[in-house]
């Protein structure tokens, strides 16, 4: 599965490495090796994955993420860190991130990953819209969320988390399923992630309703379990 690739890493050893391994799984790979670069390659063209490096030489790497999410709305983001806290995964998560590798990278599960993500986003090509939930209407094909009328702007892996709640409305749905069929079904490790990205689609839903008055499904935490996408509330 070929794709193009933005690479924004500033050390040469891991920058060729990284290259050439893309390289040759067939993908189209731009290595540039400081933010502002990699914010200008952004800026010149749609991509389809970007991998980043946080530790950047010129720019904050989460102030690069921002403006990568900005500037690539549609496209999956990786954040390579050699920080592997849970905080400041949070952190670059909340400024756009769709995913994290920890440093060093394994090649292998760098390709499962990237593998993953554009399967994903190819598949929701074929699937057939999801029905309206109240006023929450997502549209898998086009890749579309709206309220009452209203686009949801919702960055890549907060559409297909969207998605796949939305696709059983009303089922309990396990963090493991999630993290399978959202990420990677070889994820292991911390799924914060699921937590970032539920927290923001709450917030983001939350605001447009509550603007304009619509009636929207609530993401109910299910402790010890997962989530759930459930219509509460009075019908008007």
């Amino acid at each position: 599965m070929s794709s193009r690739i933005l690479l924004i890493e500033d050390d040469s050893t891991i920058g060729e490495v990284l290259t050439s391994s893309l390289r040759s799984h067939a993908h189209e790979v731009m290595w540039e090796r400081t933010g502002a670069s990699g914010l200008a390659r952004a800026a010149a063209g749609a991509v389809d994955l970007v991998l980043l490096d946080l530790g950047l030489p010129d720019l904050d790497g989460v102030e690069v993420c921002r403006q990568l999410r900005r500037a690539q709305p549609g496209c999956v983001l990786v954040m390579l860190t050699a920080r592997g806290a849970e905080m400041d995964v949070v952190v670059g998560l909340e400024a756009g991130a769709d995913d994290y590798l920890v440093k060093p990278v394994r090649l292998g599960e760098l390709h499962a990953r990237i593998r993953a993500h554009l399967r994903r986003n190819e598949a929701t090509a074929t699937v057939p819209p999801v029905r309206p939930i109240g006023d929450l209407v997502v549209d898998v094909p086009r890749r579309r969320v709206t309220v009452a009328g209203t686009e949801l702007r919702l960055r890549a892996k907060e559409f297909d988390l969207l998605a796949r709640l939305a696709a059983q409305p009303g089922v309990a749905l396990s963090r493991e399923t999630l993290m399978a069929e959202v990420w990677d079904e070889h994820w292991f490790g911390s799924t914060k992630t699921l937590d970032v990205h539920v927290a923001a689609l709450r917030r983001k839903i939350g605001e447009i309703a509550a603007a304009s008055g619509a009636r929207v499904p609530e993401i109910v935490t299910l402790r010890g379990h997962g989530y759930r996408l459930e219509l509460t509330g009075p019908v008007d």
